[in-house]
């Protein structure tokens, strides 16, 4: 019977991990928002994080990839508007 419920809760996790893979969410992010909003504790996250990435790597390392370009792309995307406001702010220094 325990072993039942532990098979069932593993599947819970899952299935929450998954929703975090629909959202794109880091490994760590996603251990925070199921900590934060399921209760569940990052270690048990990260295990069965782990498990997953072993039984579909090609997939794990597809996204790996998208979530580092996206993350490389947001910081170029912040460093223009920083250079942009900058720019701004001088241009309005100079014109008062």
């Amino acid at each position: 019977m325990a072993s039942d419920s532990s098979a069932q809760y593993i599947h819970t996790v899952q299935h929450l991990i998954e929703k975090c893979l629909t959202f794109d969410m880091s490994k760590e992010e996603c251990m925070e928002a199921l900590s934060k909003h399921a209760n569940i504790q990052p270690v048990i996250t990260s295990t069965v994080w782990k498990e997953l990435e072993k039984e579909n790597k090609e997939f794990f390392e597809a996204y790996t990839k998208k979530i580092e370009e996206k993350a490389s792309e947001l910081t170029e995307t912040t460093q223009r508007l920083r250079e942009i406001l900058l720019d701004s702010s001088q241009k309005d220094t100079k014109d008062g």
